[in-house]
């Protein structure tokens, strides 16, 4: 049996309805794991890569570190950063790379019960939507769930590591102004705390997905039997 037609018998498992006889399946790989085999191994998979993005980007320097998700400077410091070197504000633009990074992995580390109650309460159509959505089917997930409540929740802790940096303060007091004139729009955020928030967030995102992949890919790497049973058969 293809690929394809495994995963959709699985879906089909996850909202109950007889995926075998729908979709035409027989044989062992077929039946070889029951509707609350393919929901546990879902909701298992989600957890791992929740619980091990968490530790992972919680830890010193976990954004730093990390090529994929180190956090810029907001895009207009980063186009200014050769002049802004250029006149001696080399140090302090260090200083604020230093200083959003670390706060992304102070406030990473509180998202855990956020993202393990969106797993408790993922619905049919969200199963069936990870499970057939492709490979950033986990991140939106989690940041249709997520990402507005862990924004509220990291804001404090952001706003403390960087409101007393004289450079992040100039950059606000400026972004603020170009932002009233519409001269920022889209993706640049108005302030360095929502920079660091959002970029925060992707990256937290973006790790859970990059586990969950791995998982789809070495089942058997996990050491979870459950897992082994129904994703080596996806």
């Amino acid at each position: 049996m293809h690929r394809r037609r495994i995963i959709f018998s699985s879906v089909q498992a996850l909202v109950g309805s007889t995926a075998l006889s729908l979709l035409g399946a027989s044989g062992a790989r077929a039946a070889a794991f029951s509707q609350a085999d393919a929901s546990g191994a879902l909701r298992a998979a989600l957890e791992r890569g929740a619980d091990i993005a968490v530790k992972q980007l919680g830890q010193v320097n976990g954004f730093m570190s990390n090529d994929k998700i180190r956090i810029p400077l907001p895009e207009v410091l980063e186009k200014a950063a050769p002049l802004l070197r250029a006149v001696g504000r080399g140090r302090q633009m260090d200083e604020l790379v230093t200083s959003m990074n670390h706060a992304a992995e102070n406030a990473v580390s509180m998202a855990l019960p956020l993202l393990r109650n969106a797993i408790k309460n993922m619905s049919v159509q969200d199963a069936r939507q990870i499970l057939t959505g492709g490979e950033h089917a986990v991140t939106d997930f989690f940041a249709a769930k997520t990402r507005e409540p862990l924004g509220v929740q990291f804001t404090p802790l952001v706003d403390k590591a960087v409101e007393k940096l004289s450079l992040a303060k100039r950059y606000n007091e400026l972004a603020g102004k170009a932002s009233g004139m519409g001269l920022i729009k889209g993706q640049q955020a108005a302030t360095v705390q929502q920079h660091v928030t959002s970029k925060a967030l992707d990256g937290l995102y973006f790790v859970i997905g990059e586990e969950e992949r791995r998982i789809r890919n070495d089942p058997v790497g996990t050491g979870s039997a459950l897992l082994k049973k129904v994703f080596s058969a996806l």
